[in-house]
């Protein structure tokens, strides 16, 4: 008689090379997910066949009608937050592509980004600091108005009236009026003059009736002590904080700051940026031919960058060598450099081989947004090597130990610069300015982000199924008392830009699109809005 089946009721025996090879497996499993919860650095092992074939997107393989999971997405340390785990997909040897940031997600870890490393603070010439962002709060030097002023033109006038006055041009602007008034007189008085000590008031030249015979000064309404007289520190007291750091210096700002005694301001220096346009297709002049076509991009970044805040570099075509943009990459000195297409898997879509090869950090690797989607944002290593790893290896920590930071905070060296690829269609590229490039500029500049809005839209404007859309609108004044609204601009393709150059803000479509009536969210356009005041102490 047998004894009780050692392995349980309801299981079979297993030969032990069976046991030990599940063991291995399991084994491997396990290493597979936490390369993938850990991999934000770019970094060897990464089988390039995993890459998405290029026929899924469009030419240069940035369409927007291609899969929104990254095929990139196990280098992502901010989009590895979904990896499977030991024993699901990944235990099949390839996992499974993980989808894309969220909309306002990749905006929040590129804000998150720029407000990563400290501000720099210089001082700039009143001349030269206009469209620089405060590093320091503004405070007052002095009393503002440092002594009293007389409001208007007229008299200044001590005691009740009427009051006696002697012949001469009176007290003007910039004098020292030296003593004071006595009771039952009156001197004439410029605007902007220093009033005597004592004085009661000023009378404006338009309420007073002099009598040059008897030499009486007269007033043909009543006197109220202190009338059109500005006190000293009627603006602000010495100390007193104007604005505080972040603001823009406008003209109005330096106004301000020129009457509070400032020579010159505590301001962030303009964060830096390169603009590399990629595409052999690309022609600088003249009209397409030949399946050529014209670069619309080159011309655009650089003005919309400067808009933003930034110190921009001309933009240099480098057309579709790795090599070239490898070059390009380790001699910048930029804080910030934007690429222009091949952010995708095509045969010439250099950007993620080369960032691997360089050890960048990705913390953003694809967003789930209609246009331009295949956009990313990465650090680059302080130091990137000068040289091209032998054999074509990307250089970078062992594979599977994990590297990532949560939720895509920087790790690492601090130091290198961002780099922002955009899709090479013109408005996924305008896209991806108004996702990853003005919040990321924003923190880097130390200006204030975007105050999010919502208007209403009139008219049903289609979404995505799941993602999110980024429409051009134009702002319409509501007739017969209705209300204020957007309207959506047509030519709103990925590859158009007729709509943009018409529009005034984007909408931001959710995924399943909004009815007419219905309010949206909508981005400015740099150029749209007046620059936002913020108080100090006055109103």
């Amino acid at each position: 008689m047998t004894g009780p089946d050692p392995v349980g009721p309801g299981r079979s025996r297993r030969d032990p090379d069976d046991v030990a090879q599940a063991e291995a497996e399991a084994e491997r499993a396990v290493e597979q997910a936490l390369a993938l919860v850990g991999g934000a650095r770019c970094g060897p092992g990464r089988d390039p066949d995993r890459r998405r074939d290029a026929s899924a997107g469009g030419p240069r393989g940035d369409a927007d009608d291609a899969p929104t999971g990254s095929p990139h997405s196990t280098r992502n340390s901010a989009n590895s937050a979904n990896s499977a785990a030991p024993g699901g997909p990944a235990s099949t040897g390839a996992p499974p592509p993980v989808p894309p940031l969220t909309w306002d997600r990749a905006r929040a870890v590129a804000a998150r980004a720029g407000r990563a490393a400290p501000l720099a603070a210089i001082r700039l010439p009143l001349d030269r600091a206009l469209g620089h962002v405060l590093a320091e709060p503004l405070g007052a030097l002095t009393d503002l108005p440092s002594f009293d002023t007389s409001a208007m033109d007229g008299w200044a006038v001590a005691g009740p009236g009427p009051w006696a006055f002697g012949a001469g041009a009176g007290l003007l602007a910039g004098r020292n009026p030296g003593t004071a008034l006595p009771d039952g007189t009156a001197v004439r008085i410029a605007t902007g003059a220093r009033v005597p000590p004592d004085t009661t008031a000023v009378l404006r030249s338009e309420h007073a009736h002099a009598d040059e015979a008897r030499g009486l000064l007269h007033a043909r309404r009543p006197v109220v002590a202190g009338q059109d007289v500005r006190p000293r520190g009627q603006e602000c007291r010495s100390g007193e904080q104007l604005v505080p750091a972040g603001t823009v210096v406008t003209p109005a700002v330096l106004g301000l700051a020129a009457a509070a005694g400032y020579d010159a301001l505590p301001a962030v220096p303009r964060p830096r940026v390169d603009i590399l346009v990629l595409g052999d297709e690309l022609l600088a002049s003249g009209l397409p031919h030949d399946g050529l076509i014209r670069d619309a991009l080159g011309p655009m970044l650089g003005p919309w960058l400067r808009a933003l805040g930034a110190e921009v570099s001309g933009p240099r075509r480098l057309g579709d060598e790795a090599e070239a943009l490898r070059d390009a990459l380790t001699g910048s000195d930029a804080d910030l450099i934007v690429t222009t297409g091949g952010t995708a898997s095509g045969p010439v879509d250099h950007v993620h081989p080369v960032l691997d090869s360089l050890g960048a950090e990705l913390l953003v690797d694809g967003v789930a947004v209609r246009p331009g989607h295949p956009m990313l944002l990465a650090r680059l290593p302080a130091s990137a090597p000068s040289k091209r790893p032998p054999d074509g290896q990307p250089q970078g920590p062992p594979d599977g130990q994990p590297q990532g930071p949560p939720d895509g905070q920087p790790q690492g060296p601090p130091d290198g610069p961002y780099l922002v690829g955009l899709p090479g269609n013109p408005l996924a590229a305008v896209s991806g300015l108004l996702t990853l490039v003005e919040p990321l500029l924003a923190g880097l500049a130390g200006r204030p982000a975007q105050d999010a809005y919502r208007a209403l839209v009139h008219a049903e404007v289609h979404g995505h199924p799941h993602d999110t859309r980024l429409v051009p609108v134009v702002h319409r004044a509501g007739r017969a008392g209705g209300r204020d609204h957007v309207a959506p601009l047509r030519y709103n393709g990925p590859a158009m830009l007729r709509g943009i150059a018409a529009a005034d803000g984007l909408a931001v479509v959710v995924p399943g699109g909004v009815r007419s009536g219905t309010e949206v969210e909508i981005l400015d356009l740099p150029w749209a809005p007046a620059t936002p005041w913020t108080e100090g102490c006055f109103t």
